[in-house]
C-alpha cells in the first residue's frame, strides 16, 4: 500500500525545488520557451524592428510553407475578411492582418510545435486544455477591447492568446521533474503562483510592448485599479473571467462584482452577460481562425 502522506511530502518537495529553480532562472533573466521553432523567433525579431518592411516579413514567413498556409487562412476567416474578398498571396494577406495578427499566427504556430513535442506527450492533454483556452481568452479580449475601449483590438487579441505562456513553459518541463508533475497538488500551486511572472519574463525577452507585458504580469490583480481609462491589462482580467464562466452566468454575476476591472470598462453585470451572448459566434469564429 502507498503511503500517500509520503507522495505529499515528495510533492511539495519537489515544488519547492522547482520553484527554488523558477527564481534563479527569472533573476537571472535566462526564462524563454524551449524548442521555439526558428521562423517564429525570427519573425518575432524582425516585427520588433520599426523599419521591417511587409517584404521582409513575407520572405521570413513564405520560408515555412506550414506558417504562411496558417497565416493566408487566418487572413480570409471570417473575423479579418468581413469584405468576403479572399486574397491569395501572402504579401496581401500580411498587409491585410497587421503586424500584432501576424504575431499571433506565429505564435500560434509556435504553439502547436510545441505541443506536438515528444519529451510534452505526458502533458498533451493540459497543453491542448491550455491552448483551447488561450484562444478562447484571445477572442474575448478582441471583442471587449473593440467594443468598450480605444485600445487596439489586435493587441488585445495577441496579450489573450499569451496570457497563459507562463503555465505553458512550467508545463513544458514536465520531463525534467518528474515527482512534481506526478503530484496535481502541487504542480497547480506552483502554476497558480508563478505564471504570471514567469509569463512576463518571456516576454520582456521578446522585447514585446510594456502595455502587454505588463497585461501579462498584473493579469491576476483582480483588484487592481488605476486613474484614467481602462487599459489592457483591465481587458485581459475580465476576458479571463468571461472565458471562465463562459456558460455559467450566475457565477460571471457573482464572481465580477469585486473585480475593478469590469468597472474601468463600464461593463456592469448586464452588460458584460449581454456581451458574453452577442459575442458567441464571432468567439467561434476567432478561434477557428487560429486552429
Amino acid at each position: 500500500m502507498t503511503d500517500s502522506s509520503g507522495a505529499i511530502d515528495a510533492g511539495h518537495d519537489a515544488a519547492f525545488e522547482f520553484v527554488k529553480g523558477l527564481a534563479f532562472e527569472l533573476s537571472a533573466g535566462k526564462i524563454d520557451l524551449p524548442s521555439f521553432p526558428d521562423v517564429a523567433v525570427r519573425v518575432r525579431r524582425a516585427l520588433a524592428d520599426d523599419r521591417t518592411t511587409v517584404e521582409q516579413v513575407t520572405r521570413i514567413v513564405g520560408s515555412e510553407p506550414a506558417l504562411a498556409a496558417r497565416l493566408m487562412k487566418m487572413s480570409n476567416s471570417a473575423m479579418l475578411n468581413r469584405s468576403g474578398k479572399p486574397v491569395s498571396d501572402l504579401k496581401a494577406a500580411i498587409a491585410r492582418m497587421g503586424y500584432n495578427m501576424v504575431r499571433s499566427a506565429a505564435i500560434s504556430f509556435a504553439m502547436a510545435q510545441i505541443r506536438a513535442s515528444v519529451n510534452l506527450k505526458a502533458v498533451e492533454k493540459p497543453l491542448n486544455e491550455l491552448w483551447t483556452y488561450s484562444t478562447h481568452v484571445a477572442a474575448l479580449c478582441y471583442v471587449v477591447a473593440r467594443k468598450q475601449t480605444k485600445l487596439n483590438a489586435d493587441e488585445a487579441f495577441l496579450a489573450g492568446l499569451l496570457h497563459g505562456i507562463g503555465k505553458l513553459y512550467i508545463l513544458s518541463r514536465c520531463d525534467k521533474h518528474p515527482v512534481l508533475f506526478a503530484n496535481e497538488e502541487a504542480l497547480n500551486q506552483v502554476i497558480r503562483d508563478w505564471h504570471a511572472s514567469v509569463g512576463k519574463a518571456i516576454l520582456e525577452n521578446w522585447e514585446m510592448s510594456p502595455s502587454l507585458i505588463d497585461a501579462i504580469g498584473d493579469q491576476e490583480d483582480i483588484e487592481r485599479t488605476h486613474e484614467g481609462a481602462a487599459d489592457l491589462t483591465d481587458v485581459v482580467i475580465c476576458a479571463n473571467m468571461m472565458a471562465a464562466y463562459f456558460d455559467q452566468p450566475a457565477d460571471l454575476e457573482l464572481n465580477m462584482q469585486n473585480v475593478a476591472a469590469f468597472g474601468l470598462l463600464h461593463m456592469d453585470a448586464p452588460t458584460t452577460l449581454a456581451t458574453v451572448d452577442e459575442c458567441r459566434e464571432e468567439v467561434e469564429a476567432l478561434k477557428t481562425a487560429l486552429g
